[in-house]
């Protein structure tokens, strides 16, 4: 695909904006929308095209040594996650990390509160402004270790990232509704957990657990609708022994941001550390990429809040 602005399929350390772009993300759709922006932005912007998974990430960290001032994730929130890991990696002082919110989910844009129309984002992309937002940082017993920017979620959320890979032609909150649904029915157990959230001790079943820098999950689910991505903490939301029917009656209250708080079995708070173990392994996911899945055996997951690490551009 050609872009506008595009000069070669190398990079240019004259260039200020770095644009990776995922060209499977919203289920393929996402070209067409890509291209209307390119036409919006500045001339010296350079496009990267990701081929493979994990490749984004390593463009992002060549982009990042490689002069730019911004670098830009035009997908979903598996291509922020990626581009943010490789800028993360890279640790390159003065690169900021751009968001093209084109994917199914768009829950880490929301957070941002970046605009929809394209003109806006294209705006913002080349403005001035930047934040300073929390990051997350997972660590698995089976060596895995990654970032994490909007939220790391556990058991029956988790479920759902997994049944999604296996729907298709849907996006948005059909994708994630119906990925619930039948995480729901297929996936509806409460491990016995262990936990420690900073200095407290916790032993519980566990149904779902979402830990949040960002609102959102899930294209739209608002797990943590007061969480901020610079206060420097982690909002989290569990979920005990609940029944199959309280799960399903609950989803149109968490679209909403609308849980009961009068269900014992439904926690909310804050913390900046975290960990978690279980005797059955765990499911897990990380910016809605599979972290653990069911036949990796993983045993316990930390996590810890790094403040203020990353730069991302925001509406002025």
């Amino acid at each position: 695909m050609r872009m506008p602005g595009r000069r070669r399929e190398g990079m240019s350390k004259q260039s200020k904006i770095c644009v990776i772009y995922n060209p499977a993300a919203a289920r393929g759709s996402s070209g067409r929308r890509l291209k209307r922006i390119g036409k919006l932005l500045a001339a010296d912007v350079e496009y990267m095209q990701s081929k493979e998974k994990g490749h984004v990430e390593e463009l992002a960290v060549q982009a990042a040594t490689s002069g730019f001032e911004t670098v830009a994730a035009a997908g979903g929130d598996g291509t922020v996650h990626e581009v943010a890991n490789g800028l993360l990696r890279a640790d390159v002082p003065g690169v900021a990390l751009g968001v093209l919110p084109l994917g199914s989910g768009n829950d880490y844009a929301a957070s941002l509160c970046l605009p929809r129309e394209e003109e806006g984002l294209a705006a913002v992309l080349t403005g001035p402004s930047a934040r300073l937002v929390d990051v997350g940082l997972v660590e698995s017993s089976h060596g895995c270790r990654r970032f994490f920017v909007n939220t790391l979620g556990f058991s029956l959320s988790a479920a759902v990232v997994w049944e999604i890979q296996h729907i298709s032609g849907l996006k948005g909150m059909a994708l994630y509704g119906l990925g619930a649904l039948r995480a729901i029915w297929r996936h509806f157990k409460s491990p016995m957990t262990r936990m420690i959230l900073d200095e407290r001790y916790w032993e519980t079943p566990t149904l779902f657990l979402t830990i949040a820098l960002g609102k959102r999950e899930g294209g739209g689910f608002l797990v943590a609708p007061d969480a901020e991505l610079d206060d420097g903490w982690f909002d989290y939301l569990h979920g005990g022994r609940l029944t199959r029917l309280q799960a399903l009656g609950y989803l149109p209250a968490l679209a909403q941001g609308t849980l009961p708080t009068d269900n014992t079995a439904i926690s909310r708070g804050r913390c900046r550390s975290f960990r978690i173990e279980s005797d059955d392994p765990l499911l897990a996911h990380c910016d809605g990429e599979l972290l653990a899945g069911p036949h990796d055996e993983v045993t316990q997951i930390d996590a810890r809040l790094l403040p203020g690490r990353l730069a991302v551009r925001v509406p002025q």
